[in-house]
């Protein structure tokens, strides 16, 4: 069975970037991608945005934390995961978002890179992708199976990671 999932688009808004109490990093990623249609009846380009929520960790999550930033765009691949909740008002809840394992800063330096990072960990440009960050093969799950991450209490867009 494939649970595989290819993204590439526009950071909406500046990460954020946890480390659990194990001290694990997590970063989560409001990633937005757009469709363009042209309807030749009306003679009109359409679009159609669709938000996504990425997840990262330990290694990934690092280098979301130095490097993306609001309008950078990524590449991401990964896999579906929906989480369930119960809310506030004791009302079942889910979401679901993308567990992200490998990850390419794309677009120009000065879109991806934070002040005072060196060249060589920031090399980009417009025709050509950023260098792979994959997880490691040998690496333990993504996310402990014992310790989820904790519930928001509404919106599932405040993930209090």
């Amino acid at each position: 069975m494939i649970n595989k999932v290819i993204l590439v688009g526009n950071v909406g808004i500046d990460p954020e970037v946890r480390t659990t109490e194990s001290g694990v990093k997590v970063a989560r990623i409001r990633l937005a991608t757009t469709e363009r249609m042209f309807d030749r009846q009306t003679n009109e380009t359409k679009e159609h945005t669709e938000w996504h929520t990425v997840v990262v960790w330990r290694g990934l999550a690092d280098v979301v934390d130095r490097f993306v930033r609001k309008g950078s765009q990524i590449y991401v691949e990964g896999s579906l995961r929906t989480r369930e909740w119960v809310d506030k008002d004791n009302q079942k809840r889910y979401t679901t978002e993308i567990v992200a394992n490998d990850m390419k800063l794309l677009g120009r330096r000065s879109d991806n890179a934070v002040q005072g990072a060196s060249a060589s960990s920031a090399q980009s440009s417009y025709a050509s992708p950023q260098p792979s960050y994959a997880a490691p093969a040998q690496a333990a799950p993504q996310q402990p199976a014992a310790a989820p991450i904790a519930a928001p209490a509404d919106d599932p867009d405040d993930l209090p990671f």
